[in-house]
Parts: structure tokens; sequence; C-alpha cells
């Protein structure tokens, strides 16, 4: 007889193993697996455990890996005015609404907004400067695009950040300016941001940590049990950022599985960790953490973002035929930098919109692994958005995966078709039955706070793709329930080279689980999106319970 900690029965456990099993019962000790039965209750001699859960019915998977977002970033924006559509419809809207911050925010304090996007605006263009001004000349005030790859300040921030007319534009990003030659507000992608970013006021440890726990209640609330923080060292002070992460893991504050892609200049020769080899900050990380944080790989930039026109496209955009975006790095110093972090250990994980920029990052990685071939890698590609079947088809042959951002079919799958890619590069994107059909590792994700986190959400999108407006788009890149549930558990589970202790309920691994109240494998599935999280575990151990819902022991 087993002798358990937890009896988890009367469930529909969708176990996702490799034979997709289903079960009725699931036994924990220590944390692990330690009984899965086809019956709702196993036999009494099978098993005796000092706790009883009562699933009723309800379904019982593996708990949800998101494998790239950004929750500090989200916990950061998550207090910000709200500067999305909707509820705004029009420049007017966001105006007001910064209006009311300003008049609750001390005069020279810092208003800060996030979400607006100018394509989904009436007026279909970026808030200015001058409008910002029109708010208050004596806030700072500074909002973010909703991809995260812009902002628009207005010029009490310019002058906070040292910002005049005489700037200059960097590789890879630059000051937007009015037909005059003046600067109008408008900041494009990182290296214009960052002084910027500088500027702003820094928030106090505590003040962090409070808002990084709302955030993992919110992540929580979602099932997920392993979770990627895909930049760290984009938002300030890297050593910040890890202890924050560290600190919260140690505490018990984070009970979720916590992984940190590392920005690329941080590993330069010449910066605060250019010394450490992979395995070193990871060691490092589990030293402060107490074994809850793990380092996942060093994270470089290749282009920006496809709805700000900035990432990296072959042929020109399809209602401005003058851009084609840009590469962020030359070839050679690409190819060089990405050797170096091959050569240290590092997994590369390296964002890829257009499809000039995915052709790019495919010839440095096939570089890299011509000079130090290695099996088993796993260097990756985020985003994939607009990849080609030779794309693809190179992915496969170097053995790289993928982690695809799905969740651009709805939010702008309407607006790549009719402005950014035309009907035809816009059914491609995000080609995840290419992906199937080229046996590609795959996971989604959902790059919150660019889109909410909601690993369900993702599945009914990789299983519909319909876009905001009801439409179906490329329905031949559809993927079914099954794979969209496995790029979300076992897949992300193999991404992180830790197949053999999660991502699938099989005996020996983790116990860790979300309870849905429904089967996303025998619903409508338009629905599956709608499903509600009653209940994540980790480690055997009840973390996020929906308000209302009780197991009954």
């Amino acid at each position: 007889m087993k002798n358990a900690d937890l009896l988890i029965m009367n469930a529909n456990v969708l176990t996702l193993d490799e034979d997709n099993t289903r079960a009725g019962s699931v036994a924990v000790k220590d944390g692990r697996i330690i009984g899965v039965w086809p019956e709702c209750e196993p036999e009494v001699n099978q098993v005796s455990a000092e706790e009883k859960l009562d699933l009723k019915g309800a379904t019982l998977i593996p708990g949800f890996i998101d494998t790239h977002n950004h929750i500090l970033g989200y916990a950061r924006v998550k207090n910000f005015v709200q500067c999305g559509t909707p509820p705004n419809n029009n420049i007017s809207d966001i105006l007001e609404a910064l209006r009311k911050k300003v008049k609750e925010t001390p005069e020279n304090n810092w208003v800060t907004g996030f979400g607006y996007d100018d394509t989904a605006l009436k007026e279909g263009r970026h808030i200015t400067r001058d409008e910002l001004d029109s708010v208050s000349i004596t806030h700072p005030i500074l909002i973010t695009h909703i991809s995260g790859h812009l902002a628009v300040v207005n010029s009490k921030a310019l002058e906070l950040a040292g910002i005049d007319e005489s700037v200059t534009d960097h590789d890879g990003g630059h000051f937007g300016r009015d037909a005059n030659g003046r600067l109008n507000g408008v900041l494009f992608e990182k290296p214009a941001m960052e002084k910027m970013m500088k500027a702003t006021p820094e928030m106090t440890v505590e003040d962090k940590l409070k808002q990084y726990e709302e955030a993992i209640q919110d992540y929580l609330a979602q099932g997920i049990t392993t979770n990627t923080d895909a930049a760290v060292g984009m938002l300030g002070d890297p050593n910040a950022e890890l202890t924050l992460h560290a600190e919260a893991a140690a505490k018990g504050i984070n009970p979720m599985r916590t992984r940190l892609i590392m920005m690329h200049h941080l590993l330069r020769k010449d910066s605060v960790f250019g010394d450490y080899t992979a395995k070193q900050i990871d060691e490092k990380l589990q030293q402060m953490s107490e074994g809850k944080v793990r380092l996942d790989g060093a994270k470089m930039f290749q282009d920006g973002s496809i709805q700000g026109y900035t990432g990296a496209l072959r042929k020109p955009y399809y209602t401005d035929k003058e851009k084609k975006g840009e590469l962020f790095h030359e070839q050679n110093n690409l190819n060089e930098e990405m050797l170096d972090l091959h050569r240290r250990g590092f997994r590369i994980v390296t964002h890829g919109n257009g499809d000039r920029a995915i052709g790019s990052i495919l010839d440095a990685y096939e570089y890299v692994l011509e000079k130090e071939p290695q099996k088993n890698h796993q260097h990756r590609i985020e985003h994939v958005q607009t990849a080609t079947p030779e794309d693809i088809q190179k992915m496969e042959d170097l053995d790289v995966a993928g982690s695809f951002f799905i969740n651009h079919v709805y939010y702008w799958g309407d607006r790549h078709k009719n402005i950014f890619l035309g009907p035809e590069r816009a059914r491609r994107i995000s080609p995840l039955a290419e992906a199937v059909d080229h046996n590609l590792l795959f996971t989604l994700h959902s790059d919150c706070p660019v889109t909410p986190i909601s690993p369900l959400f993702s599945v009914w999108a990789a299983v519909n793709r319909q876009t905001s407006s009801g439409e179906e788009l490329g329905p031949e890149q559809k993927i079914d329930v099954i794979t969209a549930l496995k790029s979300m558990t076992i897949y992300g589970a193999q991404l992180n080279f830790d197949e053999d202790n999660s991502g699938s309920i099989e005996v020996d691994k983790r116990a860790d689980f979300a309870v849905l109240e429904a089967d996303p494998t025998t619903i409508d599935p338009k629905r599956i999106k709608d499903i509600a999280v009653k209940t994540t575990i980790i480690d055997g151990k009840v973390v996020y319970q929906k308000r209302g819902y009780m197991i009954i022991g």
C-alpha cells in the first residue's frame, strides 16, 4: 500500500503523457506523484492518504508552463493609467484619463501610462509630445506602447531625461520628429527609450515586492506553475531584478518555479556578468533562491515589433512601401556575440518577428553550430511571427526551437491583414501547423503585459485562429487541442530541459497541477478561452483557489 500526503479523486485527469492517457485519481507524496489510477478512487488497499481532494468530475491537467512573459514588467504597469483600446477609442480618451491622474498627482511627479496602440485608435497615429503637454507641462508624462517597443513622452519628461533637439539616433532605435524636424516625443525601441527610463524614479524594494506579489497572484489564478521572465535587465538594475526574483522565491511569496532569461548586454566582457558562464549564473541564482530560481538563457533582439514598423521584413510593409524595418545587429557582430555565449554554455533566446530577422537569426545559429557543434542546444527564436516555409525548414535542420506569440492572431490579426502585412503574409503569422509538420519543439506564450496572461487563451487562439473581428485567419495553420495543451505543458518542460520532472501527470514527476471547470478536449473549441481555473497546485499544495470554489476533503 502506498502512503500518500494527498489523494486527488473523482477527477477527469488529462495526463498529457506520450499516450495521452486519461485517469481518475492521483496520489502525491513529498511533492511528487506516487500513483495514477484510471479509477475515480483507488481500491482501499492501494493507497492511504492524509488528505483527500474530491474534484467532483473537474478536469486535472499538468500545471501550465509559460515560457515567455515579463512578470516584473506586468507588475510595474498593473497600476499605470490604462491607455489601451478598449476602453479608449481615440486620443482624447487617453488624454482625459491622463488628466484625471494628473489631478491626483503632486507637481513634478511622474504620470505613467501603458498600452496605447496607435493602429487601434480612431486617429490611427501616435500621440504627440504637444498633446501630452496639453495635459501637463509640470508633470513628466510617459506612456508605453502596447508592444513594449515604443513610448511617447511630454516636454517635461524630455527635459528631465536630458534629451534635446541635438540628440542623435542609435543603432536599432530612433527619436520621432515632426515635419519640421522637431522631436515629437515618440521613442522607438530600447536605444531611444533607455535614457528616458533611467530618468524615471526608482521604487523602493518593499513597493516592488508588493507589486510583484500582486502579479504572482494573477499568474497563479491562470494555472501557471512554471514561469519564465524573458528579459532580465530591461527594466533597469539587473542585480535588483535578480534579488527581487530570488527573495520572492526564498520567502515563499512566489511559489511558481521561476526561470530567467538574461539580457545579452549584461553578459558582454565589459559588463556585470561578463566573466560568468551559464553554469555559474545558474548556481548563483539557485543559491540566492533556495533552488527555486534557475537560469534559462541569454536574450538577444534582432528586430522590433511589426505593429511598430520596426519588425525587419524581407519585403516592404503592406501599406507603407517605404518601410521594411531594420535589423538590430550587423550579421558578423551577431554571429560573434552568439558564438561567445554558446561557448560559455548559454542557451540563446532571440527575438525575431519579421522574416528578415528570423533569417538572420538562423544564419547566426548556423554559424555558431558549424564552429562549435552541440546536440540538444535548443537555441530558440521568440515570437516567430512571419517565418516562411524555408525558415521553418531551416529551424528543423538546425534543431532550433520556437516560442510562438500566438495571441497576435486575435489582437493584431485584422491589422496585420489590412495594414502591416497584407492578406497573404497575415494568414501565415505564427505558422503552428508547419511547426508540427516539421517536428519542431515549440511553445506558446502571452508576452504579458503585451497581452493578458492566460494559457487557456493562447490554447484557444492556436486552435481557432480567430481575430478580434471574428474572422478566421489562416485556418490551415490551426493545431488540435491536445497539441496546443502540450505546447503549454510538456513541450514547455522539454524547452526548459525539465521533462523528467514536469509537464505531464506521471509517477515520479512533481505534483504541479491546474484544476479546470471543463475539459478543453471535449467542449466547443470556441469556449476554451472561457474555461475557469478553479485551483492551482504546486508541490502537492494548493496555492490558488477560485473564490467560491471549495474542494471537499
